[in-house]
């Protein structure tokens, strides 16, 4: 179901194919006796049961299968709402599945500990494939990128066309993002943003979406380094304009109230708003909005400057990765099968059926449209979401105080200094 497609929900909006069949690699040197002892391989995710990822998973099988043949792989789909309640189960009793997905980011880094580092596995697809800084730690990979997650702000061409807006060129400036929304207001009756905040995901996207625009690059880079200055006006100011555009009517009503996955979308997609912060991956993306919106009339533009010395720049991450559990038999053998699921060919599919952005970049979008064109050419200059950065005790905290802050129960000052103390505690 569309509701449990969330992050990886994940980005990947991804790289077609220039050539077919998977990335050029070394047979295991495992050997037969490892796999004797171990016949059958155990995967957790919360995409294999998707129809939209069934040729993925195929075809990945089928790689490895013919690497290692006579080894079971078995598959079993959780439901994401409580992947990772299980999955902490499972790490508590140090007994579980071998190979495991993860969002890329604060959950995958709060459970290193569990993990199996796989920087020795992995070296040959290190060039190949794009977003592994959302899966490291310390110096360390700990999951290979299946896709490539990030907030691109998508625009409805035909509204702007309808309120005689120049659809080719969007605003650049938040002073010109109000006008040109209050444009399309008066001839349409959409509102500026689709933004969902039900389970307190709307800030996130819009930090990350907006935040390029508000801090100047060397700020930017300081917080992803880990050199958060919680005290910056430009820090506040994200929270600043996420108040301001609730208390203008930028937003569709009910914004607390309303699911990011997948109502939000689908708010967009019906031309009741006109921008939405959306996703690179396999939901709330271009594929996604392409039911409703041909791609002739889907824009992607860079976040309106908002701040003097601020430079628009992609955020975006690996999406969701596979990463192998330190008690697995056989370490070998199971990093072969991440090898597998991030192949080439079995990433051409997820992209082709699910429109995901993967994170192989030999992979070909020439042909899906000028937004999905439009992403690929940011990713070379891109840079790492803002949110991701952050803990995800951290990021749950943002989340009710960004409620609290859209009812009004909540000042701007209130919610930085909470979160800044949350950030330093870490």
């Amino acid at each position: 179901m569309r509701q449990q497609r969330w992050w990886a929900v994940l980005m990947v909006a991804g790289l077609a194919v220039t050539g077919c069949g998977s990335a050029a690699r070394t047979e295991s040197p495992s050997g037969e006796s490892p796999q004797k002892q171990q016949q059958k391989l155990v995967v957790w995710d919360w995409k294999s049961s998707e129809p939209a990822a069934a040729t993925y998973i195929e075809k990945a099988k089928a790689d490895f299968a013919a690497r290692h043949p006579g080894v079971t792989v078995e598959f079993v789909a959780q439901p994401f709402d409580q992947y990772y309640t299980l999955l902490g189960t499972a790490i508590q009793s140090g007994k579980g599945p071998d190979v495991m997905l993860f969002n890329g980011g604060g959950q995958i880094r709060d459970r290193t500990d569990a993990l199996l580092p796989l920087d020795q596995y992995v070296a040959e697809d290190k060039s190949r494939l794009a977003g592994w800084e959302a899966f490291g730690k310390d110096g360390k990979i700990y999951a290979a990128p299946v896709t490539l997650q990030g907030h691109p702000i998508y625009y409805n061409k035909a509204l702007y066309e309808k309120a005689g807006l120049d659809p080719a060129k969007p605003p650049a400036t938040w002073d010109e993002l109000l006008d040109s929304c209050a444009a399309i207001k008066k001839a349409t009756g959409a509102t500026c943003f689709a933004l969902g905040n039900k389970e307190g995901a709307g800030i996130q996207f819009w930090m990350s979406g907006l935040g390029s625009g508000i801090l100047t690059p060397q700020e930017y880079d300081d917080w992803i380094a880990g050199k958060r200055d919680w005290s910056s006006p430009h820090v506040r100011r994200i929270f600043e304009l996420w108040k301001e555009a609730q208390d203008k009517g930028l937003n569709n009503e009910g914004a607390n109230s309303t699911a990011m996955f997948t109502d939000i979308f689908t708010v967009f997609e019906t031309g009741k708003a006109a921008h939405i912060i959306g996703l690179m991956s396999d939901i709330g993306h271009w594929k996604d909005f392409s039911e409703f919106l041909p791609p002739d009339k889907l824009g992607v533009m860079q976040a309106p400057v908002a701040s003097e010395g601020a430079t628009p720049s992609l955020p975006y991450d690996g999406g969701i990765g596979y990463a192998v559990a330190k008690w697995t038999k056989d370490p070998q053998l199971a990093a072969d099968l991440v090898r597998s699921l991030t192949s080439t060919e079995a990433l051409t599919a997820f992209y082709a059926k699910a429109g995901a952005i993967a994170s192989d970049t030999t992979i070909d979008v020439s042909q899906a449209g000028p937004a999905v064109g439009g992403i690929v050419q940011e990713i070379k200059t891109g840079k790492p979401a803002l949110h991701v950065a952050l803990s995800s005790k951290t990021l749950d905290l943002m989340g009710r105080l960004s409620q609290q802050l859209l009812s009004g129960s909540a000042t701007v000052d209130e919610v930085v200094e909470q979160l800044a103390a949350s950030d330093r505690a870490g």
